[in-house]
């Protein structure tokens, strides 16, 4: 029994050695390996791995994308005034050996350090919007102004931004009031300035049409001048043709129309001579 008990000892040791010399690297892993903490090879492809036992060691990590989801932020637009920001990022790990010199092997840092990039990015981002132009930007817009830049920063941490969005975006219950506020008094300038603009607009337009009626009306004013002087003209080289044919039927034609126009007009008076020259067609048929 000692003999046997000595024998399988150093085969319980020899197996332990064996298995220690050996790894295996999933295929949503990614590892480096380590000689006294220093990475001696992080290029493994998926499948076995060998090793130095006590001398190498392995650190693995998630190969796949990962997620952070971040708390609500406040972050200052260029009024100084706050805006609460939701955002999740999805990354994975692209170089192993820069993620493990950058965090020292331990996600969360990286996650971490992560995520403060991405919220010193949004801040360089809302800083130079007002909170009106922040609340009614398009959120791919904000995002892609720094996407770029959070990806270059990212890189020096051996990993890959996939993808950033903003969740929400809104402000906080002290900040929404006074926002109204000011949105109002804007929407209220503005329509001030349109009503102004009309009222001007309008007192073009009614100046030009008193103009241009003006304009209508004395030329209507002066072609019926012309048309009364023409008509008056040729009246008149009627009333004297009819004159030269016959002096004393136009005469008494006239009389008859001067009677007409100063006798029976209600309660009118005239005071004249009985034997005026007025009446001479009004005397005693006899008489003449």
């Amino acid at each position: 029994m000692t003999k046997l008990q000595t024998y399988l000892f150093p085969i319980f040791l020899l197996l332990m050695l064996i298995a220690q010399s050996f790894f295996i690297v999933d295929e949503t892993e990614k590892a480096v390996k380590l000689k006294f903490g220093e990475i001696v090879k992080s290029d493994f492809e998926p499948g076995l791995g060998f090793k130095i036992p006590f001398v190498h060691s392995v650190r693995k990590f998630d190969d796949r994308i990962l997620t952070i989801n971040n708390d609500a932020d406040l972050f200052l637009t260029a009024e100084k005034k706050n805006l609460v920001v939701d955002f999740f990022v999805k990354w994975r790990i692209l170089d192993a050996a820069k993620f493990y010199r950058a965090t020292q092997g331990i996600e969360r840092n990286g996650s971490d350090r992560l995520e403060n990039i991405i919220k010193d990015s949004l801040k360089s981002e809302f800083v130079k919007l007002t909170v009106k132009e922040a609340v009614s930007a398009d959120r791919t817009e904000i995002m892609q102004a720094m996407f770029g830049r959070v990806t270059d920063t990212a890189k020096e941490l051996g990993v890959e931004v996939i993808d950033v969005r903003i969740v929400r975006l809104d402000l906080p219950d002290d900040v929404i009031g006074d926002a109204y506020e000011r949105m109002r008094q804007e929407r209220k300038r503005v329509a001030t300035e349109l009503r102004s603009e009309g009222e001007e607009q309008a007192k073009i337009i009614r100046a030009k049409a008193e103009r241009e009626r003006t304009v209508i009306l004395s030329g209507a004013y002066r072609d019926a001048e012309i048309i009364r002087g023409e008509a008056d003209a040729l009246a008149t080289d009627i009333y004297a043709k009819a004159f030269e044919k016959n002096r004393e039927f136009y005469n008494f034609y006239r009389s008859l129309e001067a009677y007409r126009n100063s006798i029976g007009n209600g309660n009118d008076i005239m005071v004249l001579s009985p034997d005026s020259e007025f009446f001479e067609y009004l005397g005693d048929s006899e008489k003449d």
